[in-house]
């Protein structure tokens, strides 16, 4: 066992004087171009020893969830949540923090001059429960942070890089940037009380505009290169407020937004939207508060005991209040005509510093709250790797009531025997498939609630709080959260982590789910029991995305808890990884049997929701728009992007790999047939696409063990890059199997002769208005296995029965009124052709007659063949279609 011992590191003390002196030499230095070697042998250690006992403790499991003000060790990110711990595990560290300043400066500009304010401050601030501190604009002495360490409180430190983004507009006279925040570091570099640095607080959304988002993204990036170079285990933020919301910065260790709403309503639905923003990261509110002038001390005092309850219940990993005292100073005078301090000038308490304290008390939720019970299954088969890990977290939760249940399906390898050793009940039974033994557990559940964990997963000591507040609070049936890779699983589950096909949430807006991965998956037993569980003829995968569909056909909601954190391993090889992707595979063409509605023509699955996380790193694409709002006034500015479209999600899909197979066969003709060689710069393009995708996807990768060497990195890209063209490869072979493919029919119909119909019939009896008929006629061909598709705002046509890729059939309907108990029905009905179809119709009547003008029998032969295929493939998908719509709307006029 690896032991590592932490010598007592005394903290320099440096006067302000001596932190003058030392950015002046800095920014001297930099402009003569040498940097300043200043750093004592203790701080040269201090840099190189921190980084790895960082990395070491990222690595180690979460032992506890006990919150500390222990500032012996650093925090650290640990997924959504901060956590701090060394040799004792891993703690998890809530920010309840205030902000500090600014304070009128003495004659030598120093804002923090009388330490024995800031001494008794920092008491007070401890003795409320107060943990941290954010110093916004002004760099602290390091006196500030010892002082801090003796009251057990945190500090955030920051470096005001929006001091000097107008020099990026006027580069003359411009000091040295990267000195000036150099030399600020250093001067507090590793120091136990750091919470961590913000690059900068609120740059002005005018000068965004002007400049660009992408540039300012630039220098922000460039300032945390220079922070982490000086003190590379630290954590960097950048303070962000609403009106840039749309800046991207995947860089960052953590987001943290000032925000002020004063509803409960619009607060929580922003946080939803932040959240979305933050992905896997923790989200911090730097400020948040409200004026005691204009609302007066108690309007002051209920909207901040409300604001902070709203935001640790919303998943925030912490808040800064704003502010410590009313004592406060800008712009070259002091402010008295506001009022957020949570003490008066002279620290006298205000009614806010009572609710502060007790909301920081309960954070995130109260302890005598009445909390649902709670079912957790587990279902396993040959687990036995991971099994451990996720029993081990289960003990860990901190709930009050709820069961263990673990499903042995029929494992060889031990599992069941590991499980025993935990006090959780155990089911065993043959082996019949995930889905199966997910409908024992829930046989066996007890709770309201039955949460489903994977066998190599393990929760967040807090998952259970999150999704039962979440049921508490809403009308929700089913709620996921987060599945996070779990830093140490080594380098090949980083890359699998960062390949796609993973199970992710899919998200019709910040709050309400479209599909929840059944690795982190939680549900009103009552309402799973009215669907009837889970289907079993998913054995490995499928199963959760069926009884997501089955919830909201029966037309509940499901919801999306972004601090319901489970930490789930990747596979860890890439044997494993192409196994899972073919099993994914399977389950798509089970779903698509069940489900064909729910797939477009290609047979892929037409989500309307987007992927959780998607948005996070990406950058401006095509159609990307920025809301400003008239002359950029726009108090909350987001970032618009459209869906992605067709092409640039086909490198991604199955089938593209068929596409490239087509295209080598023409080419390969071109032996024969000269002419056909014009294929082989499409064939080209097609590969190099899937090269590009799988690039661009392997630059966007972030690791949970970051590799230090270059090598390293390099090594793991390429894996990713390869991973991405694997997968699509693995899904195809897996749909092939299974009988999914591109020319699978939809539903087995009666042929109709392919031509436009119209049936006219009449009705009698209580009139119906036209919706009300196409809505059965719509039902009618769903349960009949067609993929029925509504017309739009601006089409002529009121339903679509897609036969295939190539073909399908529309229909228009019209009710005339015929006194007043008869109604004349009348449908007219006529087959389309896709476009796709039509191209590839011409391209193959077209290339075999030219093939025969020049006496090229062999590809004659072979293109006329695979014309006639593609008309006859047509003709059938469009009578199909046509015999469906005649069968139903025959069936319903006659029910008329």
């Amino acid at each position: 066992m690896l032991q590592v011992r932490v010598a007592h590191v005394v903290p320099l003390h440096l006067s302000e004087g001596y932190l003058d002196h030392l950015l002046g030499t800095a920014v001297a230095a930099e402009r003569a171009g040498v940097r300043p070697s200043h750093a004592t042998a203790q701080s040269t250690k201090r840099r190189h020893l921190l980084p790895l006992l960082d990395a070491f403790a990222t690595a180690m499991r979460s032992d506890a969830d006990a919150e500390t003000n222990d500032v012996t060790s650093r925090v650290g990110v640990r997924g959504k949540f901060m956590s701090t711990g060394l040799s004792t595990g891993l703690t998890s560290f809530h920010v309840r923090g205030v902000t500090y300043g600014a304070f009128r400066p003495d004659d030598r500009k120093h804002e923090y001059h009388d330490l024995n304010v800031v001494e008794r401050d920092f008491a007070q601030m401890a003795s409320n429960g107060i943990n941290a501190v954010r110093i916004p604009h002004t760099m602290p002495p390091r006196a500030l942070l010892d002082i801090a360490t003796r009251h057990g409180l945190r500090v955030m430190v920051g470096l005001s890089a929006e001091q000097y983004v107008g020099y990026l507009i006027d580069r003359k006279g411009a000091p040295a940037i990267d000195a000036i925040v150099r030399a600020k570091v250093r001067s507090v570099a590793g120091h136990p009380a750091l919470l961590c640095y913000a690059l900068g607080n609120e740059i002005s959304a005018q000068i965004v505009r002007w400049l660009g988002p992408r540039r300012i993204e630039r220098y922000l990036k460039h300032l945390f290169d220079v922070v982490k170079a000086e003190d590379p285990a630290a954590l960097v933020t950048y303070v962000n407020y609403p009106t840039t919301e749309y800046l991207q910065l995947p860089f960052l260790d953590l987001v943290c937004f000032n925000v002020y709403l004063e509803s409960p309503e619009r607060l929580e639905a922003y946080l939803a939207r932040l959240q979305n923003v933050a992905g896997n990261r923790p989200l911090i509110l730097s400020e948040v508060g409200l004026d005691s002038v204009r609302n007066g001390e108690a309007g002051q005092a209920e909207a901040l005991g409300w604001q902070l309850r709203t935001a640790f219940a919303s998943g925030c990993a912490g808040t800064f209040v704003f502010a410590w005292t009313d004592e406060w100073y800008r712009a070259g005078e002091d402010v008295d005509d506001w009022k957020f301090g949570i003490t008066d000038e002279r620290r006298r308490p205000k009614p806010a510093l009572a609710a502060v304290r007790r909301a920081y008390a309960e954070a995130p939720f109260p302890r005598d709250r009445a909390w649902p019970s709670v079912s957790v299954v587990v279902c396993t088969y040959n687990g036995s790797r991971t099994i451990r890990d996720c029993l081990e977290g289960l003990q860990r939760l901190d709930y009050p009531d709820f069961e263990v249940i673990v499903v042995d399906d029929g494992s060889t390898d031990g599992s069941a025997t590991i499980a025993r050793e935990y006090d959780v009940r155990v089911i065993s039974s043959e082996n019949r498939g995930l889905a199966a033994a997910r409908n024992l557990g829930l046989t066996a559940a007890r709770g309201e609630i039955v949460a489903y964990l994977d066998d190599d997963a393990y929760p967040d000591p807090r998952w259970l709080q999150y999704l039962a507040d979440t049921f508490l609070r809403t009308d929700y049936v089913a709620i996921g959260g987060p599945n996070i890779p779990p830093p140490g699983d080594g380098a090949i589950a980083d890359c699998v982590a960062n390949a796609p096909g993973g199970p992710t949430h899919v998200l019709l807006s910040d709050r309400e789910a479209e599909h929840i991965p059944g690795c982190n998956m939680a549900l009103r037993r009552a309402a799973l029991e009215a669907v009837g569980g889970f289907d079993p003829q998913f054995r490995v995968a499928g199963d959760d995305v069926d009884v997501c569909w089955q919830l909201q056909k029966a037309g509940w909601k499901l919801g999306f808890s972004p601090a319901a954190v489970v930490w789930h391993h990747r596979r860890d090889s890439v044997r494993a990884f192409w196994k899972q992707q073919k099993g994914y595979g399977r389950a798509e063409a089970l779903l698509a049997a069940k489900w064909p509605e729910k797939y477009n023509r290609a047979w892929h699955p037409a989500w309307s929701g987007r992927i959780y996380g998607s948005t996070a790193g990406r950058r401006f694409g095509w159609g990307a728009r920025i809301y400003h709002g008239t002359w950029g006034t726009a108090p909350f500015q987001s970032l618009y992007e459209p869906a992605s479209g067709v092409l640039g999600s086909l490198p991604l899909m199955p089938e593209w790999y068929l596409v490239i197979a087509a295209l080598a066969g023409l080419a390969a003709l071109g032996a024969e047939w000269e002419p056909l060689l014009f294929v082989l710069p499409l064939l080209g393009g097609a590969i190099a696409a899937s090269i590009v995708q799988a690039l661009l996807g392997a630059a966007a990768a972030s690791f949970a063990s970051k590799p230090r060497r270059r090598a390293a990195r390099a090594r793991r890209l390429t894996v990713i890059a390869l991973l991405h063209l694997l997968q699509p490869l693995a899904r195809l072979v897996g749909r092939l199997q299974h009988g999914l493919t591109p020319w699978r029919r939809r539903g087995q119909f009666r042929l109709g002769a392919p031509w436009p119909r119209t049936l006219a019939a009449p009705r009698k009896g209580t009139w119906q208005a036209p919706e009300e008929k196409l809505s059965s006629i719509e039902a009618a061909l769903r349960e009949s296995g067609a993929v029925v598709r509504r017309g739009g705002n601006f089409d002529r046509w009121d339903l679509e029965v897609h036969g295939g890729l190539l073909a399908g059939v529309r229909l228009v309907l019209a009710v005339e009124d015929h006194g007043p108990d008869t109604q004349l029905i009348r449908v007219r009905s006529w087959p389309t052709f896709s476009r796709l179809g039509v191209l590839l119709t011409v391209l193959f009547l077209v290339l075999p007659v030219s093939a025969a003008r020049q006496h090229a029998p062999f590809a004659c032969t072979i293109l006329g063949g695979l014309g006639l295929l593609l008309a006859v493939r047509k003709l059938q998908e469009a009578g199909h279609s046509m015999g469906a719509v005649l069968a139903t709307v025959q069936r319903e006029a006659g029910e008329s």
